[in-house]
């Protein structure tokens, strides 16, 4: 049996590691770039930040642009927006910057299950493994935390963590009913 059974799972499951690397690879960064960006330090720092904020902000846009969503999909994704909106406005630098990058690493494990699925492979509950593996990932990253000194392992995280992958595939569950309804009308 073939590891992927189709070359989009398999580009799929290496931005998953990619997002997972890169992830693990800012354990030493983090508290400090917290501090710097929460103390008016450096504004490289803080614009480095941003910037990378405003690459993850138009690769959505990108992807939305490349789906080209109608109606109720418009809807939806406004609706995302305004509940990512509200979260960002109503939480610490570090909560934001776990729900950014557990929301991507959520999207691309879940495109790769549902791919699998789609291709044959025997996958149950694609969003609750996604979810779940998702999480999994998060509880590694904290756990790591124990053996860096200038960090500190957080239950609390692994709360953000979760959350941000149950939005992410609960947002993109919904876009898939949707477009599949519309599909659905135009063809029946």
């Amino acid at each position: 049996m073939a590891l992927f059974v189709t070359a989009r799972e398999r580009r799929l499951w290496l931005w998953a590691l990619a997002a997972a690397v890169a992830i693990y690879s800012t354990l030493g960064l983090t508290g400090t770039l917290a501090r710097r960006t929460s103390e008016g330090g450096d504004p490289l720092d803080v614009f480095l930040f941003f910037f990378v904020v405003g690459l993850l902000a138009m690769t959505v846009l990108a992807y939305g642009l490349q789906i080209r969503p109608r109606g109720a999909e418009i809807g939806v994704l406004l609706g995302i927006a305004v509940v990512y909106f509200m979260l960002f406005a109503r939480t610490t630098l570090a909560e934001r910057t776990h729900l950014i990058e557990y929301s991507v690493l959520a999207t691309f494990i879940r495109e790769a299950l549902w791919e699998g699925k789609g291709g044959g492979r025997r996958i149950p509950s694609p969003g609750v493994l996604a979810i779940l593996v998702t999480t999994l990932v998060g509880t590694v990253d904290e756990y790591l935390q124990v053996f860096i000194p200038s960090r500190v392992f957080d239950p609390i995280d692994i709360l953000f963590n979760f959350l941000a992958a149950v939005m992410t595939v609960a947002a993109l569950g919904v876009l898939t009913w949707i477009r599949g309804r519309a599909r659905s009308r135009r063809t029946g």
